[in-house]
């Protein structure tokens, strides 16, 4: 008889924590947010900037060089990663959650922090939610009645938010979806702003953001400051790792970053520390919570009993192409495209695995990957078992993080999303754009596509082979008719069945 989402979340609510064991290490899931490829040393040896820690992370595990995002964006991008689902298959199939959205993951669907509880562990969320709330309002009205989820509509929202019961729990976050605890904000540019812990506010926002200040408008606690924002929420992350060293329960830390996403607010000691401008020293400062995230683990004598994977939302903002210009940095690296985008630097992020005793020390993976397979992964690493009707997009790819040897790759192709709701499909070193122009093409400087010798084309979409065309230059879709009609075709049987995963 299968196992359903249904009934594992039934018996996950009465099971008991069991202890830990070297078989169910500790699990960090550190997660940047619009950190591109390119920003990382280990990545981009012309990096303008200083990444000491992220490097070390990589010559003491494992670097995948080939590893992607479900979308483009940041709120899709976490759904897959929390479902193991992609996360167009959802409600929301383009943009991204904006103020007062309702909640992304659906009510009965199963989560990670949810698999790993019934695993007996011990769950805990800090930093960026951006999965939606349910907020408290004086008429219980919502939001989302006047205004689909993910359309910005700013008027309607900022009339909504005159609403807001900030004094009331906030229902629907992250401790409903698998969390035992969660500290953060909904994201740093969105009201209200104050920090959160578990479902309340823990200081009232009885002030209105100054205009002057990076952001949407909207209500702030008193003395807020962008800058302290990030410090602060990795100083608890960090208090966590400390405090449960000794616990004989194994813990799940997922640590979805406030930075280097704007407002670029790089705290007093870092100003100045890159040659890439203010974006650099905030990705510095990246680096050093990563740093400050791994002095934990090694101090707390725990690291051959814990497992961190870092990776990135997305690729980089489009203020990657200024700093280009200005810093001669590139934060896409080799790539093209930048966050939103169906290119390569949309979507290709920098990931590291690090396990002493479990990962291998040095090794560079060229695997594809999607951060949908983190969840299939962490329940073979657990030993847990995924019903048949969750993580529909998540392939268990341990045998990439461990090393070991594999006849033919794992996924069969990867579905690449874009904040406008288009398509591409990767399978091998082909990849196939299901669009005119990828999403945000505008964006792209004609600079940059001079620079790069990129070519003109007016085909329906667009077909590259990146092995001999990684920056993706030259179109080749009127040549290759037989394998766009192909990839064309997987595409579409993805979209059209429920799971790209063959039921377990």
């Amino acid at each position: 008889m299968s196992i359903t989402r249904r009934s594992f979340l039934a018996t996950a609510t009465a099971a008991m924590a069991a202890p830990r064991s070297r078989q169910r290490p500790n699990i960090i899931v550190l997660l940047a947010d619009d950190l591109g490829y390119g920003d990382v040393g280990c990545y981009n040896p012309q990096s303008k900037i200083p990444t000491p820690h992220l490097d070390r992370l990589s010559r003491e595990g494992v670097r995948f060089i080939d590893a992607h995002t479900p979308c483009g964006v940041c709120s899709p991008t976490r759904y897959g990663l929390m479902t193991g689902r992609y996360p167009w298959r959802g409600e929301l199939k383009s943009q991204v959650l904006w103020p007062w959205d309702k909640p992304l993951i659906e009510k009965d669907r199963l989560t990670m922090p949810q698999m790993l509880k019934q695993a007996g562990y011990k769950t805990a969320c800090f930093g960026k939610w951006h999965m939606g709330w349910d907020w408290a309002t004086t008429d219980g009205s919502k939001v989302n009645s006047r205004v689909r989820i993910g359309d910005p509509q700013r008027e309607i929202r900022n009339e909504h938010a005159k609403k807001i019961l900030f004094d009331q729990p906030i229902g629907e976050g992250p401790t409903t979806r698998g969390f035992d605890y969660y500290f953060g904000v909904d994201l740093p540019n969105f009201p209200p702003y104050t920090f959160i812990e578990n479902d309340r506010i823990l200081a009232q926002p009885t002030e209105q953001k100054p205009e002057a200040m990076f952001g949407w408008p909207g209500a702030m606690k008193p003395g807020w400051k962008l800058e302290e924002v990030f410090p602060e929420i990795a100083r608890r992350a960090v208090d966590y790792i400390k405090e449960n060293a000794a616990k004989d329960q194994p813990y799940f830390m997922y640590f979805p970053f406030t930075a280097p996403h704007t407002p670029v607010a790089p705290a007093a000691e870092f100003k100045g520390k890159s040659q890439a401008g203010q974006y650099g020293d905030f990705v510095y400062q990246v680096d050093t919570v990563v740093g400050q995230v791994m002095d934990a683990v090694r101090a707390s004598g725990t690291a051959n009993e814990t497992i961190v994977l870092f990776t990135s939302d997305n690729g980089p903002e489009n203020l990657t192409y200024p700093v280009l210009k200005e810093y001669a940095h590139a934060s896409q690296g080799p790539l093209r495209g930048a966050k939103r985008m169906l290119w390569e630097g949309g979507h290709r992020v920098p990931f590291l695995a690090w396990g002493p005793g479990r990962v291998p020390a040095g090794k560079t993976e060229s695997e594809v990957i999607c951060l949908t397979d983190i969840m299939a992964t962490v329940a073979s690493i657990t030993g847990s078992k995924l019903p048949d009707d969750c993580a529909e997009d998540s392939y268990d790819v341990s045998a990439a993080l461990f090393g070991k040897k594999r006849a033919k790759p794992i996924r069969e192709a990867t579905v690449h999303h874009s904040m406008n709701n288009e398509y591409a499909l990767r399978q091998g070193d082909w990849v196939y754009i299901d669009s005119p122009k990828s999403a945000h093409a505008a964006a792209e400087p004609d600079w940059w596509r001079e620079r790069n010798g990129v070519q003109a084309h007016a085909q329906p979409g667009e077909l590259f082979h990146l092995k001999d065309d990684l920056k993706e230059t030259k179109n080749l879709y009127a040549e290759q008719p037989e394998r766009v009609k192909q990839m064309r075709a997987l595409l579409e049987k993805y979209k059209t069945e429920s799971r790209s995963v063959a039921k377990r």
